[in-house]
Order: structure tokens, then sequence, then C-alpha cells
């Protein structure tokens, strides 16, 4: 199977409700696409549901639920793409002051809900299908607190080559965004994140930092190219640059 559009398919997006998931849906949805979205707060399927066309599904899942992802996929039924952009707001602190349980918690909705995920959605999957993951760019460029986000990275690349050979000829891919003006930055007090988007803006060869929908691009590329599976595409300004 060569190039085709998203017209007609169905696209299933796991943290679809806000930032770049939520971008995801939209495009794939402007694309002709059906889309499903799910995320573990009830209101945030209801917010998101608003903003996309009628005709979008949005179901309530806790991506740390296993029960709950199986049973999420046996009621959906078939579909053509698993989008998972699923996580927690992002985890930066020193090793010293890290707490283990919260960095458990951290992996167990990225690293364990994406590959329970796929452990039950992939049997759905028709034929010329995908699975597109997340990941970032911590795992090739790690800076001092990022050991927990540099962890997780690391093993998403890893899982996706995997999961590409043990799949197949289902595609699995995965997208390294760089800084991204998204909710998981929420954590951090209002003018250090100000801070952080104009250093970031001011190093970055493209001069800006990223928006949801620079990222969505990627996912697009991927579920619509057929000849892309076990790949990292990097969508980060040119930050691994400088």
């Amino acid at each position: 199977m060569g190039h085709r559009g998203l017209q007609g398919q169905r696209v299933v997006v796991i943290g679809g409700t806000a930032g770049i998931g939520l971008a995801v849906a939209e495009a794939v949805a402007r694309e002709g696409a059906e889309v499903v979205v799910a995320s573990r707060r009830r209101e945030s399927v209801d917010a998101a549901l608003e903003l996309l066309p009628s005709g979008a599904e949005g179901h309530v899942l806790d991506a740390t639920d296993e029960d709950g992802i199986r049973g999420f996929f046996g009621r959906i039924g078939g579909f053509d793409h698993l989008v998972y952009t699923a996580g927690e707001s992002l985890l930066l602190e020193s090793l010293a002051e890290s707490d283990p349980t919260r960095a458990r918690r951290f992996l167990d909705t990225r690293l364990w809900g994406a590959y329970t995920a796929v452990k039950y959605g992939a049997p759905a999957i028709r034929e010329g299908g995908s699975v597109v993951l997340t990941t970032g760019t911590a795992g090739r460029r790690p800076m001092p607190g990022t050991t927990v986000a540099a962890s997780l990275c690391g093993a998403m690349e890893s899982l996706t080559r995997a999961l590409a050979l043990e799949l197949a000829p289902i595609r699995v891919n995965v997208v390294s965004p760089g800084v991204v003006r998204t909710g998981l930055w929420r954590d951090l007090p209002e003018e250090d994140r100000d801070g952080l988007f104009g250093s970031a803006a001011a190093s970055l060869p493209v001069g800006r930092v990223g928006e949801p929908e620079d990222i969505a691009e990627a996912y697009l590329y991927l579920m619509r190219g057929g000849y892309s599976t076990g790949s990292v595409v990097v969508a980060d300004g040119g930050g691994l640059l400088v």
C-alpha cells in the first residue's frame, strides 16, 4: 500500500483531549477521518467533543488501568490507527530531590500505558493501519533534572523498534517533540515557563517554540505513509542541533 489520505479511516487517540493529542484529533477529523478520543477526566472529554466535529466519539479512560484499557478496546471495535499521547505534566527534578513513587507514576502513564494500549489495541487495527507513540528529545539530549524524562524517551524509542518487528505488517512509529507550548509545562511557575519558552525560541533555528498543530503534522505523516515503521520522527525546531 502506498501513500493515501485518512478519508474514511478511524483513528483512536488516547490522550486526545488536550495539547498535542487534541491537535492530532482535530487534524485527522479535518482530513475526513472518524476520530475516537479518550482521556482520564470526563470534563476534558466533553470539552474536546465540543471542539471536534459531530460524529467524534469520546471515552473516559485511565491509561494506567489495564482492565479499563482491555474493556475500552473490546467496546470500540475495529479501527485503522492508534495514537498514544497520554501523559502527566513533565517531571523535571534533580535526582537528589526526586520522589521514586512519583517517577514510577510518570512512567506508568507514559510507558506502561502505551505498552498496554498497544497490547490490547493492536488486534483491532485493520490492514494497512499503524500505531504512533510519543517520546521526546530528552533521551537524545538530556539535561540536569531530566533523569526520568530521559529514561522514558529512551524506552519509548526502543519499544517502538521492537513493536515494529513484532506487530508487522502493522506499522509502529514514534514522534519526538521538542519544546511545545502545551499544558505539560503547567507545573512550572508562569514566570519560569515564559522564560523557558523565550530562551528556547531564541536558541532554536526556527526562532520559535512549537505549537501542538506543528507536532500533529508528524503524526499525520506517519499515519498516511505506508513505508515508515520503527521510525523516530523528530519535530523540535532544530533543538537537537543547538
